[in-house]
């Protein structure tokens, strides 16, 4: 007896009977929903009842995936997705056909600088060397969509590292951006998941001008540190003339409606070199730990 036939598997593996039950005999029985291997069964994991299954899943599949990868931790980047990059606003505001959209291509257009400032944050994250055991740090992260999202992936791909995309089903059709590492490119239906996976490896965060979307993740993170449901990581906001304008976050404080500490959450950056600057500051003296 060796150690070698104890510890060999007994149980065929899942993958295995699955092909073996694609092979099955046509017959009413074999043809009938009913038959289906529960975890081949579409219809039946769709079921309403089975929603909490696919919460699990989809909170899983990207944990093991990124466990497998050696992420250790991220820098995530919200943001709009339709803020152009600087070589598209000209075309942008010529391509407007009535005052207003020309109104709304140039505001657009006067935050295209914020897409520049994003992919070079991106590439000094991704830089960032891993640990001796190839553990890695600072991954870069975002909503593999276009505009602010784009610019972070592209940022990562510039010097050749991973870099990881998570994408939401919507109505509209969209697609992942071509920057995004293809074995790191996530979709998710549950907006509750896909936000859960961007904070739970996040060791810094960069905001940049948006709307509804990057609101409600902005808010949400904010919310979690205050409350202490989560530990203080450096949350990077860029474009204080813009987020003033949109949120008197003085006036909350005035108003008593959070505490006046609570703005210290907040560290006002312009560039990506401020914005690096205040991580380092932030983890001074601290060493990436090692991968669990």
């Amino acid at each position: 007896m060796t150690k070698e036939e104890i510890a060999e598997r007994k149980f065929r593996p899942a993958r295995q009977e699955a092909d073996d039950a694609r092979k099955a005999v046509e017959t009413p029985q074999t043809t009938s929903a009913a038959y289906r291997l529960a975890f081949q069964d579409t219809e039946f994991l769709l079921r309403e009842d089975l929603r909490p299954i696919r919460f699990q899943l989809e909170l899983l599949k990207p944990q093991l995936l990124m466990d497998e990868a050696r992420i250790e931790s991220t820098f995530v980047f919200y943001g709009s997705a339709r803020i152009p990059e600087p070589e598209e606003v000209q075309a942008r505001i010529d391509a407007a056909t009535t005052p207003e959209q020309k109104r709304i291509a140039e505001n657009l257009g006067k935050k295209a600088r914020y897409y520049d400032e994003a992919r070079k944050l991106a590439r000094i994250a991704a830089a960032y060397p891993p640990n001796p055991d190839e553990c890695r740090h600072f991954v870069v992260c975002s909503g593999g969509g276009p505009s602010i999202m784009e610019a972070a992936n592209r940022g990562a791909a510039d010097i050749g590292a991973q870099t990881i995309g998570m994408n939401i089903v919507l109505p509209h059709e969209q697609a992942p951006n071509r920057f995004v590492t293809p074995e790191l490119s996530f979709q998710f239906h549950y907006f509750a998941l896909r936000k859960m996976h961007f904070l739970l490896r996040a060791r810094a965060l960069a905001v940049f001008p948006g709307g509804f979307g990057t609101f409600d993740e902005f808010f949400e993170l904010l919310t979690l540190i205050q409350t202490g449901k989560m530990k203080p990581i450096p949350i990077l906001l860029f474009g204080r003339d813009f987020w003033t304008r949109v949120i008197d976050f003085e006036a909350l404080a005035d108003e008593g409606v959070i505490a006046p500490s609570d703005l210290d959450l907040i560290t006002w950056v312009e560039t990506a070199e401020e914005a690096w600057a205040a991580v380092e500051a932030f983890y001074e003296d601290m060493e990436a730990p090692a991968c669990d």
